[in-house]
């Protein structure tokens, strides 16, 4: 029997697309916007991060509301395969920025970006979201950061995240 090597990274991937289409409806049916899923393998069980938003802001109620419904869903698909430990929460104030849509809603935000590359000699950018364009080549963020400005290209980035100042 061929034995199949699947790369952690595409697995956690797939996890998480699959996640997102059975999760989305039923976040969005209860009025809250699905923004985020992580999917973590650990040595003895997957963690499941689900995070929420909504225009009033997340409560506790709300978490426990959909942490239920996520759960029996996840149950019933088998996703992910084995035991795992499910978490639902708001954003938080360093909000992870993963959807176009978001970038866009943000603009004029601080943001923080951490690249897989280096762009103009740079790996971690902070600066305020100018605009998020659609280019031939793909989306592209406008940041300004002190007085320069910074086009990085969506498939650069390993992590962006609104900057939270006190």
């Amino acid at each position: 029997m061929p034995t199949f090597f699947i790369s952690e990274e595409l697995m956690t991937d797939t996890l998480r697309d699959q996640l997102w289409d059975l999760l989305r409806p039923v976040v969005e049916s209860q009025g809250m916007e699905l923004i985020f899923i992580e999917c973590l393998r650990m040595p003895s069980r997957w963690v499941v991060r689900i995070f929420l938003d909504k225009e009033e802001g997340i409560t506790v109620d709300d978490c426990s509301l959909i942490s239920p419904l996520a759960g029996d869903i996840m149950d019933v698909h088998e996703i992910p395969p084995g035991p795992y430990t499910l978490e639902v929460s708001s954003p938080g104030l360093d909000r992870p920025l993963f959807r176009d849509q978001d970038f866009l809603k943000f603009k004029g935000a601080a943001i923080k970006v951490k690249t897989n590359r280096k762009i103009e000699g740079i790996k971690n950018f902070k600066g305020e979201i100018i605009d998020y364009v659609q280019e031939e080549d793909g989306p592209y963020l406008v940041i300004r950061s002190g007085v320069n400005i910074y086009r990085i290209q969506r498939d650069a980035f390993d992590k962006a995240n609104l900057d939270y100042k006190i």
